[in-house]
């Protein structure tokens, strides 16, 4: 009787234990959410100017301004088309201002109807986000009225921004200097800005560009901790990475101006600055070898937090009738990997592939990305990309998993004495393990062998889980027949009858709301486990046989293309072992330990 209730406690407890499982882990790496951004409305972040906030923004002094929507505020401005293969938007003559942009090839979601992505808004829209460029005087020096941010220009040249047709802005001060800006873009998310200035005084100026990023507004992210999202850059080799908390605990600015806060560095040779979302970015980034100032700024707009990224660049001197310019480039786009790893090459753009979160195990998502890739390429077909860098994966660690299975071969074949030790020694656990210490240096047999191919197994799944999460390439990959989204949960579930009667699922169920490729993952580990006998052990037995339903709802609402992999691990897996067992003389009986796994349990049940 007692053996009864401490079977029915030792089941309680192992029901409390794998659902604090699963919401732990749910809680603790919760899945990556749907994209939270509104039809049309997905920004990035800004950098700060050294003239402080940006006056064209009503309220900037005062306190919040009542936004309007996204067409009113485009209204306030003349503006110039920019229209390329990847891109479309508009620039605003009023301060030259690049901050309307949408990202063409790229919808909010899978529906038919779907928006485009929308990158970049203007100020007193809901979310503003935009680029200025301007000049400053150099130290201790001065050169009258200079273009800023609310500057008219004049479109000298060029009517729609093309990849062939550059356009050209002109502005006079009216005190002998006239700039312009000259503005290019390529086929992808790469802008080319020239600006310069003509001296037609009889004395030399010298005046410094820059430029910067400007975010109002703590946007919406992820929140998840393997995905940085906020201001990026890399100085002179070394990545930078600020979320949007850190930006906020920087120091104060030490000139005190809009009560902001700033961190800035000088790069001396290369380096790039800007903000990055999950799978967008705008970065600013000068010429190969160019020194300047790299500053991260906090202040006030328009009533709430206004991040900056600001780069400053060294002063130029432009003699009497001459004239003087400097070019930069602004990235504005999604971070597909082949194209920010084209730039990083052809423009020398410093580790610019590294704006994509690699992780701590970026020895290993870098590959797995570029294999993945690859196999896509050639087929077509990012789903099966995965279940063929499985295999490779496999083979790789091959020898390992032979090893192992030899090993547990040689305890299995072991088990007869196995059981007449414990027969001999009985409770006195002590002896027996000493015993079965001998026996195993006997036999030449080494049971933690078969703990390598798991322990090598758990940090190539997390990299193949941050490759998934955070490759854009990943986004809205298909695979076959209802799996629209390779890094999104699978959407079917049982809870529906796989769609023959759908509901709306309440939120406290979602979790148990998993799919087939979940629930075919729990069943491949579930017989995974049956190629050898249940162990002896009731509680080995109870934590064994519950494992691959924990993990079943542990990895239901994560990206589907993960639980693909994991389920074809496990089944290349069996059959790795049961050829590797066959081989070793050792026999297979899977379907007879499943019915002894069932005879067991009709047997507890009816005791």
């Amino acid at each position: 009787m007692m053996g009864d209730k401490d079977e029915t406690r030792n089941l309680i407890i192992a029901v409390a234990l794998s659902m604090l499982v699963i919401v732990g882990w749910y809680a603790l790496f919760p899945p990556p959410e749907p994209e939270p951004q509104p039809a049309g409305q997905v920004t990035a972040g800004g950098a700060g100017a050294p003239a402080g906030v940006d006056a064209a923004a009503p309220g900037t002094a005062g306190g919040p301004v009542v936004p309007l929507d996204r067409s009113a505020a485009l209204s306030r401005a003349e503006r110039i088309e920019i229209e390329t293969p990847a891109l479309s938007g508009s620039i605003a003559v009023r301060g030259g201002r690049v901050d309307d942009l949408d990202l063409s090839k790229y919808k909010v979601s899978l529906e038919p109807d779907a928006a485009t992505v929308t990158l970049l808004n203007p100020t007193r829209s809901p979310n503003p986000y935009f680029v200025v460029y301007g000049w400053l005087p150099a130290v201790g020096t001065a050169a009258g009225p200079l273009p800023g941010p609310t500057t008219d220009w004049l479109v000298e040249e060029g009517e729609r921004l093309t990849p062939e047709s550059p356009v050209t802005l002109a502005w006079d001060n009216g005190e002998g200097l006239i700039f312009r800006r000259r503005i290019a873009v390529d086929e992808d998310y790469m802008f080319t800005m020239t600006q310069s200035v003509e001296n037609t005084t009889e004395a030399e100026v010298a005046l410094a560009p820059y430029a910067y990023i400007a975010r109002r507004g703590e946007p919406d992210t992820q929140g998840f901790f393997i995905l940085h999202e906020g201001a990026l850059g890399v100085f002179d080799g070394e990545l930078s990475e600020l979320d949007y908390d850190d930006l906020l605990e920087m120091p104060v600015d030490p000139l005190g101006r809009e009560s902001g806060r700033l961190q800035a560095r000088q790069v001396e040779q290369n380096g790039w600055l800007g903000f990055t979302d999950k799978y967008w970015m705008t970065v600013l980034a000068p010429a190969a070898g160019q020194p300047f100032s790299a500053v991260y700024r906090v202040q006030n707009g328009a009533g709430r937090p206004e991040f900056r990224t600001e780069m400053r660049l060294p002063a130029v001197s432009v003699a009497p009738g001459t004239r003087g310019e400097v070019s930069t480039r602004l990235f504005a786009g999604a971070k597909e990997v082949t194209t920010i790893s084209a730039y990083e090459e052809e423009l020398k753009i410093d580790k610019f592939v590294d704006s994509v979160d690699w992780g701590w195990f970026y020895f290993l998502t870098k590959p797995f990305f570029w294999m993945l890739h690859w196999f896509s390429s050639v087929i077509g077909n990012m789903g099966w990309s995965i279940i063929l860098l499985t295999l490779c994966v496999k083979a790789v660690l091959f020898p390992l998993a032979y090893k192992s299975y030899v090993s547990m071969s040689k305890m299995k074949a072991l088990q007869p004495q196995m059981e007449k030790l414990k027969e001999r020694c009985g409770d006195d656990k002590q002896r027996m393990q000493k015993e079965m210490m001998e026996l195993y240096k006997r036999e030449k047999v080494n049971p933690a062998s078969g703990c390598l191919p798991i322990l090598f197994q758990i940090p190539i799944f997390f990299a193949l889980y941050k490759v998934l999460f955070v490759t854009i390439e990943m986004r809205h990959a298909p695979f076959i027949l209802w799996i629209r989204d390779l890094s999104a949960p699978d959407p079917s579930t049982w809870m529906t009858l796989f769609g023959v009667f759908p509901w709306d699922i309440p939120a406290f169920l979602s979790i148990f709301s998993i799919g087939v490729f979940p629930i075919l993952m729990g069943i491949t580990m579930w017989l995974q486990q049956k190629l050898n006998p249940a162990p002896t052990d009731p509680t080995q037995q109870m934590i064994f046989a519950w494992m691959p339903w924990v993990f079943m709802f542990m990895l239901g609402q994560f990206a589907v293309g993960l639980v693909i992999y994991w389920t074809a691990n496990n089944t290349i897996t069996i059959i790795q072992q049961y050829v590797i067992m066959r081989s070793q003389g050792v026999q297979v009986d899977l379907l007879g330990n499943i019915k002894q796994s069932f005879k067991k349990k009709r047997k507890q049940t009816q005791e």
